[in-house]
C-alpha cells in the first residue's frame, strides 16, 4: 500500500508546526501536516510524465509516496507525481539516459501501432453509425466517429461500450453531435440556460433529425433503359392477363 500525499489547491497550514501555505501535505487523524512533520521532508518531487523514470525511481527508493490532487470537475483524486529519495532519482535518471535511444524507438513503434488501431476503430465506428442511421451523410458519420473515438478523450467512443460498438453508445455519440451541430444548444448554454433544461427544450428537434437519419436515402431515379424495361414488363403482364 502506497503512502499518499495531497497537493492542496487551497492555502493550508500544518497543524503541528503552523507552517504554510503548504503545496504538499499529509493528513493524519484528519488534520494536515507538512512533509517535515510527517517525516517525508527529505523526499524530492518527481512530476508524472516519464513512465520509465517514475517506475525506476520508485523501485530504487526505499521510501516513496504518491502525490494526488482532487479534480473538482471529475470529482476524483488524480495522480500528479511521486515523492522519492534523491539518490534513487539520480540512479533512475542515469539508467534512463543509458537506454534512451532504445526506449525512443519502442515508443515510436507503439505510436504507429496505436495510430493504426485508432484508424481501424474510427472506420468501424463510422460504419456502425451508417448501419444504424443509413440516412446520415457519410461525411457527418466520419466526423462523429472521429470526434467520439479520440484516444484518451474520455468520450463515449472510448468507453468499454463504445469500443464494443454497443448500439446505445453509438446512438449517444450521434445524438451528442446532432445536439451541438444541428441545434442552438451551444447558444442556449452561452445564454445561461441550464444544461438539462436546454436538452429538454431541444429533445424533439434532435429526435426528428435522428428519425430522419434512420430512413435509408431514396433510390436514384430510373434512367431511360430502366423505364423501357418497366414498360416491357407492363405489356407482358397485360398480354398474360388478356390471354386468361
Amino acid at each position: 500500500m502506497s503512502l499518499v500525499v495531497f497537493e492542496s489547491a487551497k492555502p493550508v497550514h500544518c497543524a503541528q508546526c503552523r507552517r504554510g501555505p503548504l503545496r504538499h501535505l499529509v493528513r493524519e487523524a484528519g488534520v494536515p501536516r507538512c512533509l517535515d512533520c510527517a517525516d517525508l521532508g527529505h523526499l524530492v518531487y518527481l512530476p508524472r510524465g516519464d513512465t520509465a523514470l517514475t517506475r525506476r525511481a520508485r523501485e530504487a527508493s526505499s521510501l516513496s509516496a504518491v502525490v494526488v490532487r482532487f479534480n473538482k470537475r471529475r470529482r476524483r483524486y488524480e495522480r500528479q507525481g511521486i515523492l522519492v529519495e534523491d539518490p534513487a532519482l539520480a540512479r533512475a535518471e542515469r539508467a534512463c539516459l543509458a537506454d534512451a535511444e532504445a526506449r525512443a524507438r519502442r515508443r515510436e513503434r507503439d505510436r504507429l501501432r496505436r495510430a493504426a488501431e485508432d484508424t481501424r476503430f474510427t472506420a468501424a465506428f463510422a460504419a456502425e453509425i451508417r448501419r444504424l442511421f443509413p440516412g446520415c451523410p457519410p461525411d457527418r458519420a466520419a466526423a462523429i466517429a472521429a470526434h467520439a473515438s479520440v484516444r484518451g478523450s474520455g468520450r463515449v467512443g472510448r468507453t468499454q461500450a463504445g469500443r464494443a460498438l454497443d448500439e446505445l453508445a453509438v446512438t449517444v455519440a450521434v445524438r451528442a453531435a446532432v445536439r451541438h451541430v444541428d441545434t442552438e444548444y451551444d447558444a442556449l448554454l452561452m445564454a445561461g440556460v441550464p444544461r438539462f433544461a436546454a436538452r429538454a427544450r431541444l429533445a424533439a428537434q434532435i429526435d426528428a433529425v435522428l428519425d430522419a437519419w434512420r430512413i435509408p436515402p431514396a433510390t436514384a431515379d430510373t434512367g431511360p433503359e430502366d423505364q423501357d424495361q418497366d414498360q416491357d414488363r407492363d405489356r407482358d403482364r397485360d398480354r398474360t392477363a388478356a390471354a386468361r
